[in-house]
């Protein structure tokens, strides 16, 4: 199962959802994808989107995920990163009207370089990054890692 995360922002972010419906539509992706789209509006005969998941069924979700789909928030990846999941991770961008700034490329890049998780910035390669991601092994998550407080003080600084 395929578990997409797009946040709780409140803009749109139809274009991630637009490339994993056309690698449905081009039979690359055939498991279940469940969506928890928050106020992304989008619809599928292909996909379970829900607006908001209840936290018990949240966490049962990506516990049972193969592989996880989010956006660049940093709560949406940690979900990810503590249950030590393969994450594709795509930034929310401010030219397309999905973000105010586009922050989430820097949080993005500084979990990729910890070895967390691979970025998904171009969607027209969505079907090659899920092929990486099945032989990708991330790096284990041990709470209160250094690195990720110290990714997460260091954003928090920056704001």
């Amino acid at each position: 199962m395929i578990l997409v995360i797009l946040g709780t922002q409140d803009k749109p972010f139809t274009r991630l959802l637009k490339a994993i419906q056309k690698q449905i539509d081009k039979g690359n992706i055939k498991q279940k994808v469940v969506v928890q789209a928050g106020c992304t509006k989008f619809e599928s005969k292909d996909m379970e989107i829900f607006d908001l998941i209840p936290t018990d069924e949240f966490n049962k979700l990506v516990k049972e995920a193969d592989l996880i789909i989010t956006h660049g928030g940093v709560g949406s990846i940690l979900e990810g990163v503590k249950n030590n999941k393969k994450i594709l991770a795509a930034p929310r961008l401010k030219k397309y009207g999905e973000h105010v700034n586009d922050h989430q490329l820097q949080i993005i890049d500084e979990f990729v370089d910890m070895g967390y998780i691979l970025p998904l910035k171009d969607f027209n390669k969505l079907d090659k990054m899920m092929k990486k991601a099945q032989k990708f092994k991330p790096k284990e998550f041990i709470s209160n890692t250094s690195n990720v407080v110290a990714l997460l003080e260091s954003y928090i600084d920056n704001l």
